[in-house]
């Protein structure tokens, strides 16, 4: 079982690898030729390592079954380990597992064969399918992860994935914008597994793997932790499934991601990611559940979002827009059978969402031609139901209510019930302002200031006073100014890139006052962030050199097309300035949440913002300098 568990895990990644490493096409498509020479290069490897891949976890279900259907748990190493604090690479199945792995194995397979054709001749096919065996990789990270800090390795790889996929359409402004919308949810909804992956740490200690959580609420009269703890750590984890799941108030973003490849959609939002935030509810199940508040709260989330999502249906003007709501409506379902109790129902109501919402995206351009076709051929006007058809339906509840409130219901679920509107009203735009008004105050005020909490940085360290915890407020406030500079920055990407390199620095500082022996693990996350953002300072050089940036300064300017090695290896210093699990800042990230925690909680909440507030803005440069179509577009 051991080497079929890492089998199923790295063998995605050997896909990946070898997907990269196969050669472009170095001639134009011939009219004589269906294939180029690249894409059948690049079809026959990726069904190879699918085709392992299925063998794989095929051979692993079937041993898991021979064995009786048990609880498994298998640590490969530990990557760190500091005192108290250990990072294993753990693994872990059990039935929620599995059930996750056959419908892996049964959609991958299925999309690996459709897109080879439905993907031909695309600009972007190796971009599509070194996207899609990533996405793989990280949500088998999730599905077999023994411990919340690898769950959240593989968390962030399929965050970014689904990102990219939402952008494939990179000449179009619309996908980009999407792609920006989708993965700022994500970040936002991280600060929940950030700040969740830390409170294991400290209220279960040795005890924080999957395996063993449930072992420590057997009884109720004894709970692990306090009752305030346990509520506030239930909440952080339905924070995180909501948004990724797309349920209340998180609703508005999912059908906007359906902007990217149908493929991609069918397996992202119709099939796989979607459900991953039930997959967290289910995986942390005996902590959220033994609170009858939090209980109420998964049920409350999953009501609203039924409703707000079977209304907003009715509305969609596109096939894909309306299987989105659908989807997010069953998943809605799912939380609220959950609040329930009803955790093998759930099982099997994902299994039917899942494979329901694949087939209809992948049907959806064939329904679409074909009605298309019908309309063409048609002599009179065209309508999918007739007069004689519908006359025959029977009324529906909308059709009974009085025609002010119908239009009512109607313009309502037009706009979607206002979610994108509040979540910008409550969060981005208020941070935008203090963040234009930290912008606005001269860079001599900024670097005085700098220069004080410098000079008590070294005032402290000769006076030997590190034990005042509370000199790491100054600190704090600096970092969180820094953040919100970078996020508001709209003249400069170099300023931006600075501000969230700064952000870090005091982040450092901050609990290096809080705990004097964590300067390690503060260099720890700086060798992940300092060689990072100075390749991005050298890559943004290149990029903009020729360019006079100061005009329009974050315009649409396609470099993923005019420079694609310097835009990959801004990409690169991208996923390594937010802390992506292929640097120690990741680990870093941990360390420093775990220190800062050691003292007051809000300590690590607001470092947990600022790392999530900065990959947003990160994300946002990358996005506006390397997207486009050739032209700027604003």
């Amino acid at each position: 079982m051991n080497s079929l568990l890492l089998a199923c895990q790295l063998m995605p990644l050997l896909g990946f690898i070898a997907i990269f490493l196969t050669p472009k096409d170095t001639k134009k498509f011939s009219e004589f030729s269906y294939w180029s020479a690249g894409e059948k290069r690049i079809s026959t490897v990726s069904s190879l390592f699918g085709a392992a891949l299925g063998i794989s976890i095929a051979a692993l279900l079937t041993v898991w079954a021979l064995a009786g259907f048990p609880r498994y748990e298998y640590e490969a190493f530990t990557l760190y380990s500091k005192d108290d604090y250990r990072f294993p690479v753990l693994f872990y199945l059990d039935k929620v597992g599995a059930a996750y792995l056959f419908c892996i194995w049964i959609i991958f397979s299925i999309i690996i064969r459709y897109c080879q054709y439905y993907l031909h001749r695309e600009a972007g096919y190796k971009r599509f399918f070194l996207t899609i065996f990533a996405f793989v990789f990280g949500l088998i990270m999730v599905i077999l992860s023994g411990s919340i800090d690898m769950l959240f390795a593989g968390w962030e790889i399929v965050g970014v994935s689904s990102f990219l996929l939402i952008a494939f359409y990179r000449h179009r402004p619309q996908p980009v914008r999407n792609a920006l919308r989708a993965y700022t949810v994500y970040r936002f909804c991280d600060i929940g597994l950030l700040l969740g992956a830390w409170m294991t740490h400290m209220l279960f200690h040795e005890s924080d793997h999957f395996g063993q959580i449930a072992s420590l609420f057997e009884s109720a009269a004894m709970p692990p932790a306090g009752y305030p703890a346990l509520l506030l750590l239930s909440l952080l984890i339905v924070m995180a499934a909501s948004g990724k799941s797309a349920q209340f108030p998180f609703c508005f973003w999912l059908p906007r991601a359906m902007e990217g490849p149908t493929p991609s959609s069918a397996i992202f939002y119709g099939a796989l990611s979607v459900h991953l935030g039930v997959f967290l509810l289910l995986r942390t199940m005996p902590i959220w559940s033994y609170h009858f508040l939090s209980r109420a709260v998964v049920f409350l989330i999953g009501l609203l979002t039924v409703c707000i999502a079977s209304l907003s249906e009715k509305t969609q003007s596109n096939i894909k827009g309306q299987i989105a709501y659908a989807s997010i409506t069953q998943v809605g379902f799912m939380f609220m059978e959950l609040a329930l109790g009803l955790e093998t129902l759930v099982l099997v109501h994902f299994l039917g969402n899942a494979f329901l919402r694949c087939y209809q995206l992948l049907v959806s351009p064939s329904i679409v031609a074909h009605l298309l076709r019908v309309e063409g051929s048609a002599d009179t006007q065209f309508s999918i139901k007739t007069d004689s058809l519908r006359d025959r339906l029977p009324v529906s509840v909308r059709d009974s209510l009085p025609e002010v409130l119908r239009n009512t219901l109607y313009v309502f679920s037009l706009q979607e019930c206002n979610l994108e509107w509040l979540m910008r009203s409550l969060l981005w735009d208020p941070l935008k302002k203090i963040g234009a008004a930290v912008n606005a105050v001269s860079p001599w005020i900024k670097g005085a200031t700098a220069l004080v909490i410098f000079g008590l940085f070294i005032f402290v360290a000769n006076a030997e006073l590190m034990h005042h915890k509370y000199l790491a407020v100054p600190a704090l406030v600096s970092m969180v100014l820094a953040t919100l500079g970078g996020f508001s920055q709209k003249h400069s990407p170099f300023r931006t890139w600075n501000d969230i390199a700064l952000s870090y620095f005091f982040a450092c500082i901050a609990v290096w006052f809080i705990v004097n022996s964590a300067w390690d693990d503060a260099v720890v996350f700086l060798t992940g962030i300092i060689p990072a953002w100075l390749l991005g300072i050298a890559a943004l050089h290149l990029l903009l050199k020729a360019e006079n940036f100061k005009e329009t300064p974050f315009a649409y300017r396609a470099m993923a097309e005019t420079k694609p090695r310097l835009s990959l290896l801004l990409f690169i210093s991208f996923l390594g300035l937010v802390g992506f699990p292929i640097t120690p800042a990741f680990i870093g990230e941990d360390l420093l949440l775990y220190h800062a925690s050691s003292q007051h909680p809000w300590f690590a909440a607001l470092i947990a913002f600022s790392f999530v507030v900065n990959g947003i803005a990160a994300a946002r440069i990358f996005l506006r300098l390397c997207m486009g179509r050739g032209g700027l577009w604003n």
